[in-house]
C-alpha cells in the first residue's frame, strides 16, 4: 500500500475530481512527478503539444505540477489516474484554459504506451459531460499530423471550425492546426 503525502496546496484544491469507469481525472499532484517526466519526456508526446519542450529541462514538470496546484491558477489540468483499476496512476493529462465569453480550450495528451485504448476519448467525453468551467463551448486545437486526436474531438462532438497555425516548443516551429468547436 502507498500513501501520498498531501501538500498544503492540494488540500486546498476546489478542482472537480471526475470519475469515469476507466480511471479518476483527479488535479495533479507532487507525487505525479517521475511518471508525467517519463511520459510528457516523449519527443513523441511532446511533438503533439504546443507547450512541452524537448528535451523535458529539468523542474519543468515540478513547475507544471505547482502551477496546477496554484489556487490563482486559471487553467485546470487533470491527472489521468487508473490506479483503482490496476492501471498507472499517470496515463495522461488533459486540460482547460477559460477564454472569454464563457468560452474554454481543451488539450490532452496520453502515453505512448496507452495510444489506442480510448483513454483520451473517455477522458475528453467525461470533461465535456461535467463541464467543471461551466463553459457554452469549448475549442481544441490539434496538429494536422495528429490524426488520432482529431478523431478523438470529432468522437465527442466537436465539430471542424478551420485551419489555423499554432507554434510547438518541441518541434521549434509553427506548424498547421485543425480548429474544432462544441456547443455546451
Amino acid at each position: 500500500m502507498t500513501m501520498d503525502i498531501v501538500t498544503a496546496a492540494e488540500k486546498d484544491s476546489a478542482q472537480a475530481v471526475i470519475e469515469t469507469e476507466r480511471f479518476t481525472l483527479r488535479p495533479p499532484r507532487a507525487s505525479d512527478a517521475g511518471l508525467l517526466a517519463l511520459y510528457a519526456g516523449d519527443k513523441r508526446v511532446a511533438d503533439a503539444t504546443r507547450s512541452i519542450p524537448h528535451p523535458l529541462p529539468p523542474g519543468a514538470t515540478e513547475a507544471f505540477i505547482d502551477r496546477a496546484l496554484d489556487p490563482e491558477t486559471e487553467t485546470k489540468s487533470w491527472v489521468l489516474d487508473g490506479a483503482v483499476q490496476g492501471l498507472s496512476e499517470v496515463l495522461g493529462v488533459i486540460t482547460l484554459k477559460p477564454l472569454d465569453r464563457e468560452q474554454c480550450e481543451v488539450s490532452f495528451w496520453v502515453a505512448p504506451s496507452f495510444w489506442g485504448t480510448g483513454l483520451a476519448r473517455t477522458a475528453l467525453g467525461a470533461l465535456v459531460a461535467a463541464n467543471p468551467l461551466q463553459a457554452k463551448t469549448m475549442f481544441a486545437s490539434i496538429f494536422q499530423d495528429n490524426q488520432a486526436s482529431a478523431r478523438v474531438v470529432t468522437a465527442c462532438g466537436f465539430e471542424y471550425l478551420g485551419d489555423a497555425e499554432a507554434y510547438s516548443v518541441s518541434r521549434g516551429s509553427t506548424s498547421p492546426t485543425w480548429t474544432y468547436t462544441r456547443k455546451l
